[in-house]
């Protein structure tokens, strides 16, 4: 019986190929944050910069745009305003996307589902773009032009299909065991709602009410097609304002006018995330 064949040395051709690999991917990867990381660091920098261009650079430091802007009344009005609309729009989105989503969870009709999956469908077709005129009319006959309540029920009637899909979910994993048990002592549908489910599915409240927040601050269009004066305009709407008669853009306003307008969302967010962690499977967090 023939001896057995040594065994030949490990290729090393293989083991640079793996590493090439890896340091490409990890290249490609550091290529991408980069590009999206020069926006950032862009809007971090320019609001402080005197002569502030398009590139991201070292800032000669001033803080002069922010006493422009602070001399600017539409500018400062406008956050107030748009906190004025997101945090409406947000309660009477969570509120009246908990009422529904708890009774289409727990009362079972013929078409429940359909009628939710079509409300939800609906509400991706027929965007704001394409009922602005119809908005305007109805805001119109109701006398709500230039009201930041039309404003406020227009971006929450687009709202909340979403937001009730959404919840839905949260309710349906609800434990039954805990609205029987509050039942049994004679609480009404809507103290159980509030004292059992509402504990429950608080990271699905907090996740609707952040999308919400999110969406109605950076709306542009309907806030103005149906405001007309230029104190109620919100901070999306003002923005387009710092433009020249030319059109050139003011980027020292706009820098520093993006940077306040952004601290709030993302402030918002980090409190959320801290507080939940967005870490939950249906209405029990995880």
């Amino acid at each position: 019986m023939s001896a057995a064949t040594p065994r030949r040395p490990a290729d090393g051709r293989g083991a640079v190929r793996a590493l090439l690999r890896g340091v490409g991917a990890y290249l490609l990867v550091a290529l991408v944050l980069a590009f999206f990381a020069l926006p950032m660091l862009w809007l971090a920098s320019a609001p402080f910069d005197r002569r502030p261009g398009i590139t991201a650079s070292l800032p000669d430091f001033t803080l002069a745009n922010f006493a422009r802007l602070w001399d600017n009344p539409n500018a400062v009005n406008s956050l107030a305003s748009s906190l004025v609309l997101a945090v409406g729009s947000a309660v009477l989105v969570v509120a009246l996307s908990a009422l529904a989503a708890y009774a289409l969870s727990r009362v079972h009709i013929r078409g429940r589902d359909g009628l939710l999956y079509a409300l939800l469908l609906l509400s991706s077709i027929v965007t704001g773009t394409a009922a602005m005129v119809p908005i305007f009319l109805l805001a119109a006959e109701l006398d709500l032009v230039d009201s930041y309540l039309g404003v406020v029920l227009v971006l929450t009637g687009g709202l909340l299909p979403a937001a009730i899909f959404i919840l839905k979910d949260f309710m349906d994993t609800t434990p039954r065991s805990y609205e029987e048990s509050a039942r049994v002592f004679g609480a009404s549908p809507l103290r159980v709602l509030r004292d059992v489910v509402v504990p429950v599915v608080r990271p699905g409240l907090a996740t609707v009410g952040v999308w919400t927040l999110a969406q109605v601050w950076g709306n542009f269009l309907i806030p103005f097609l149906l405001l007309r004066s230029p104190d109620k305009s919100p901070a999306a709407v003002v923005m387009y304002t710092f433009y020249t008669e030319g059109g050139q853009p003011d980027l020292a306003l706009i820098s520093t006018f993006s940077l306040l307008y952004s601290l709030p969302v993302v402030l918002m967010f980090l409190f959320v995330s801290r507080r939940y962690g967005f870490r939950f499977h249906g209405g029990i967090k995880a």
